[in-house]
């Protein structure tokens, strides 16, 4: 195993060294310096002190994200508490089952979430806090004013502890309580600040867009950032594209983390219809080489025109999307990583990253695939490193089941890996649907395909008595300003089967199509949740 600092020394320098740099603020809200920061951060400190909360104890937050959800989990892990983010998209009986799981002694929410819950359900906490009182309620007494940065000392905590509990939000729908300690924190921390080019440093700006009780958000959008004096900005709403478009023209963030369908999105408004205009003049030298350029650059304006790249993650990625854009030479990559690692799994910059690959294992992480030919035959990814979990909260039974004899973690996910190391992903294995013959399908591609067809917002692909059916969610708003009523579109959909078709190996045909009005219910990281959709 590797030697790494742990995230609360790197934090402590870093609040010392930037002590009146902006840290933290709400888009187009109030801000908050390094030094107000560690303010607050020892207010809530003392009161966990108070209230009885001592090291190892656990300490939950459920609420959007929010420049105050970060000082309630920056004060926790740094005091040597446990923090327990929970999404705040979990129903109230999920919130309180997930509390009482966890054994947390403090819950921290934002308001709207402190109104569906029942403490009374919560037997054990010592306190539940609302975020946008709590200094005036929960922790009123703030430092002095001889409070500087030689009055900041946070915990050393041994890499191997456990330094926080993140429960998953797959699309299985079991929620379990991932162990993650600080060597894997500290892992994936290394690894973001060895890999970013340029190097982010302390003038650096990001847009926290991802969920930040998810790891991929938490991780990459405000504990990196928090090591190296960064100034965070929680959008506080719903992340929707146009506020997302509007937050990076005004803050022009120096790295985007993204899921892709954000991209997808762009790619699908603004990007396909120029590029279906302009498809003939494209195989014109001259005229190729000036459109690509001209769309490249609307697009790297469109995101706030200062990044480095764009770092997907999160879901599959759009095979067609993807193309058009590595035509272009858009800076982007995609990674690959999951709760259990902290998240990070794989990746490559984006110059260097190939078609079709989500990367290179990182440093500290290895990774092989269980199958006889793992360089052409899809095989289970396998784990090992620095970044894995400890185990399932409470939960033996699914930790041993998630590793293998010697001790590699099983990711469910499938895949192949090429000579040079980079991994292809096929899909999920629980997802796999066995073809007539025997033939391994994986849903994705073959929704891949679907979802580029007009009108077609997303779909899902099941096995259904036998053979395959798409179910889709239309653009049933876009169709009707194209003047065509819920009926013409499912009809005109439907008519598209046997191009669809012929685009597929025969073996994995879709023999019908079935339309839902609104769309498919999600994840917090935008994945469908499967489950709910299967016979």
């Amino acid at each position: 195993m590797q030697e790494y600092t742990c995230f609360n020394k790197l934090f402590e320098a870093s609040v010392k060294e930037n002590w009146d740099r902006e840290a933290l603020s709400n888009y187009k809200g109030a801000t908050l310096t390094y030094g107000e920061l560690a303010g607050r951060i020892a207010q809530l400190q003392a009161a966990f002190a108070t209230h009885g909360v001592g090291r190892g104890d656990k300490i939950a937050l459920c609420s959007r994200n929010q420049a105050n959800w970060a000082v309630c989990f920056l004060a926790a892990i740094t005091y040597g508490a446990v923090p327990v983010p929970l999404l705040h998209e979990f129903k109230p009986e999920n919130v309180h089952f997930l509390v009482n799981h966890s054994d947390a002694r403090l819950l921290f929410v934002d308001d709207q979430i402190w109104e569906n819950l029942n403490e009374a359900e919560m037997p054990e906490l010592a306190a539940m806090v609302q975020m946008s009182t709590m200094f005036e309620t929960f922790a009123p007494d703030a430092p002095g004013e001889d409070f500087g940065p030689e009055s900041v000392e946070y915990y050393d905590a041994p890499l191997d502890d456990l330094a926080l509990i993140n429960y998953t939000s797959g699309t299985s729908g079991f929620s379990k309580g991932v162990m993650l300690s600080h060597r894997a924190v500290a892992c994936n921390i290394r690894f973001a600040g060895t890999t970013a080019e340029p190097q982010m440093n302390c003038e650096s700006e990001v847009v926290a867009m991802l969920p930040s009780a998810h790891m991929y958000g938490l991780m990459f959008e405000l504990l990196f950032e928090m090591t190296i004096g960064a100034h965070v900005h929680f959008l506080t709403r719903v992340p929707s594209p146009k506020i997302i478009m509007q937050a990076f023209a005004d803050i022009h963030p120096d790295i985007i983390i993204a899921v892709p369908l954000i991209i997808e999105k762009v790619y699908k408004s603004q990007i396909k219809p120029i590029a279906d205009r302009t498809k003939a003049y494209r195989y014109v030298p001259i005229l190729s080489q000036t459109i690509r350029k001209k769309i490249r650059e609307g697009l790297i304006a469109a995101f706030g025109g200062r990044f480095e790249e764009i770092i997907l993650g999160g879901a599959a990625f759009n095979p067609e999307v993807e193309a058009f854009l590595r035509e272009i030479h858009f800076p982007f990559t995609v990674g690959y990583g999951m709760t259990e690692c902290c998240p990070i799994i794989t990746y490559e910059k984006w110059y260097r990253t190939r078609k079709g690959s989500c990367g290179k294992a990182i440093p500290g992480c290895e990774i092989r695939i269980d199958s006889i030919n793992p360089h052409k035959v899809p095989g289970e990814v396998q784990v090992k490193g620095d970044n894995v979990f400890m185990g399932y909260y409470k939960n033996r039974q699914a930790t041993k089941a998630s590793f293998t004899n010697d001790d590699w973690f099983k990711t469910g996910d499938m895949g192949i890996i090429d000579d040079d190391g980079y991994l292809y992903l096929r899909g999920r294995s629980k997802c796999m649907i066995l073809g007539p013959s025997g033939q391994n399908i994986y849903p994705e591609e073959l929704e891949a395909v679907i979802n580029n067809f007009n009108y077609i917002v997303e779909s899902l692909v099941i096995e259904d008595g036998g053979s395959l059916t798409a179910i889709v969610y239309p653009d049933y708003h876009q169709a009707e300003l194209d003047g065509l009523s819920g009926e013409e579109l499912e009809e005109r959909l439907t008519a598209t089967l046997p191009d669809i078709n012929k685009l597929l190996p025969g073996y994995a045909a879709i023999r019908k199509m079935e339309f839902i009005p609104e769309d498919f219910e999600r994840t917090p990281k935008r994945s469908i949740k499967r489950y709910l959709y299967q016979r």
